[in-house]
């Protein structure tokens, strides 16, 4: 039962009606185990027996469910990377760990600056750069001279991860961090030694600094000042980080959070959370057992096809699990902060429509801003920024159309279509089972002109929509307007405007009884009200 809603009971004269409707909800969701039905369970890993039926593995994707600390990530839509360290000194991108500590010397360092600019645009989370592949940490890690401490700035006692961590804090965003695992300083990269070295860089950022709400590996493993490479033991990794920060997603190369393939900030049109999980039999036999976790048997894998997450992929799987998409882009063409660079930021429209194609198909949206050679955010990226946060307000707050009476082909007891009426309702509509296509129309507020529409579905309870449409009366008949596939924690759609007092949705394929959680129309803002401020 969703969260601030209290049981009701039927009439007594409607009693019946109402157990043989849950009972048909109820059988919909079993399979048959030595010849008698089981439930089955949500679950965020979910095992395919060999045995299983199409049918059966379709059931078993459609109950796959994010664990509570990928909700809330997902609940964040906005995080914003930091890259900052020697490169942004040294005007490179992939420093090879020479540089001298001497340089890296931000003559206005003020990471409540970043922490003010990032919120007012809307970010819920900073990701810093701990450590680049360069080797140089922005923390006084006790692991290597080659950090903060080596530097003049603040007389080699600074600490950017705790200066940020603060801030975060002051200002309430969640704080995250980045760490590459390639490291081409230390000399024991390439060794069984560097795992260890590893793991108490990463023991320092997890105890030392506060709640973590995120930890971000890339997968970059290149050779070390000793021209050898690194065998990663990520399973440690991720059990420490399990142990010290239990809250933290384990990101892109972790068992959390996957890469959404690309960087250039789209996902895809049809963004699946529920993914195959390629292991081995025998780790498959271990969580069968029920007690090994899967970070403990987690390894990274290819998530970067076109499709991941159709009924023809995971129909040959041994298991199904909740990886959700994590969309990275930069608002400058390098990672870097470049002075040259200073009149190629990416406008307010251009992140518009980033954030249209990320956060708006079943995707968080990690957006890096790079600080400058001051430690500030520059001026052109806060400009780009603001500007971006008054088209995402003028479309999502002021061009909101307001629904006024929703009838439906069907809905199950205690989802009806009038809690869709609210911008944020409380509960879901859920069609009656077995009722596909099935459809939720909507009564206007009055004749309104709109051009993109929002779907979310109750992703506490799985992703199981297919494909939809919406449909517009115009004319004196319906009219498809939009359609689409996946749909998830998000779907922002767009299309040519309409102007209508009369919308529905038409599900046309689900994996099980869907669950809407809202369906809102918008008017696209085109271009800012005023002009951004400079902060």
């Amino acid at each position: 039962m969703p969260a601030g809603r209290t049981s009701r009971l039927p009439p007594a004269k409607n009693i019946l009606p109402v157990l043989l409707l849950a009972t048909v909800i109820a059988l919909s969701s079993l399979v048959v185990s030595r010849g008698q039905p089981t439930e089955i369970p949500f679950r965020n890993v979910q095992i395919i027996e060999p045995g299983d039926s199409p049918d059966i593995i379709i059931q078993k994707a459609a109950r796959v469910v994010p664990a509570r600390r990928q909700i809330k990530w997902q609940e964040k839509e906005l995080a914003a990377f930091v890259h900052f360290g020697l490169n942004t000194f040294t005007g490179k991108e992939h420093s090879d760990g020479t540089d001298s500590p001497a340089l890296f010397q931000p003559s206005s360092f003020n990471s409540r600056q970043w922490a003010r600019v990032f919120k007012e645009a809307g970010f819920r989370m900073i990701i810093l750069t701990a450590k680049h592949h360069d080797g140089f940490c922005l923390w006084p890690t006790r692991t290597t001279d080659y950090s903060v401490k080596s530097s003049p700035w603040r007389k080699g006692r600074g600490d950017v991860v705790r200066e940020v961590a603060m801030a975060c804090r002051e200002e309430g965003l969640d704080f995250g961090l980045y760490l590459s695992p390639w490291d081409r300083h230390e000399k024991s990269y390439g060794s069984p030694q560097y795992n260890e070295f590893f793991r108490h860089q990463l023991r320092e950022l997890l105890t030392n600094y506060g709640p973590v709400a995120e930890v971000w590996f890339d997968g970059y493993c290149g050779e070390g000042p000793n021209g050898r490479k690194q065998d990663y033991d990520w399973n440690s990794y991720y059990q420490l980080i399990r142990k010290l920060q239990p809250e933290a997603v384990i990101a892109i190369m972790g068992p959390d959070v996957r890469w959404v393939g690309n960087e250039s900030g789209l996902a895809r049109e049809s963004e699946w959370s529920v993914l195959p999980l390629n292991i081995s039999e025998a780790s498959l036999n271990l969580l069968k057992a029920g007690r090994t976790p899967l970070e403990r048997i987690f390894q990274p894998a290819n998530v970067m096809g076109e499709d991941l997450g159709s009924r023809a992929v995971i129909g040959g799987a041994r298991a199904l699990f909740w990886y959700p998409a994590e969309v990275d882009v930069s608002i400058r063409p390098g990672w870097f902060y470049h002075q040259d660079q200073d009149r190629q930021v990416k406008s307010p429209r251009e992140l518009f429509e980033i954030y249209l194609k990320s956060v708006g198909r079943n995707s968080v949206l990690l957006l890096n801003v790079p600080p400058d050679r001051r430690g500030l955010v520059n001026e052109n990226d806060m400009r780009a920024l603001l500007g971006w946060r008054q088209l995402l307000d003028q479309t999502f707050r002021e061009g909101y159309i307001r629904k006024i009476a929703a009838r439906a082909s069907g809905q199950s007891p205690g989802t009806e279509a009038s809690y869709l009426l609210r911008k944020n309702p409380d509960g879901v509509w859920s069609p009656s089972p077995g009722q596909l296509p099935a459809w939720l129309e909507f009564t206007l507020e009055r004749m309104g002109r709109f051009d993109c529409l929002e779907i979310r579905e109750d992703i506490a309870r799985g992703q199981r929509i297919e494909a939809f449409s919406v449909e517009a009366w115009l004319g004196g008949k319906w009219t498809e307007i939009a359609r689409g596939t996946t749909v998830g924690y998000k779907r922002l759609v767009t299309f040519s405007p309409v102007s209508t007092d009369r919308v529905r949705l038409v599900i046309r394929q689900s994996r099980d009884v869907p669950r809407v959680k809202s369906f809102n129309l918008y008017k696209l803002a085109r271009q800012a009200a005023r002009p951004a401020s400079n902060g």
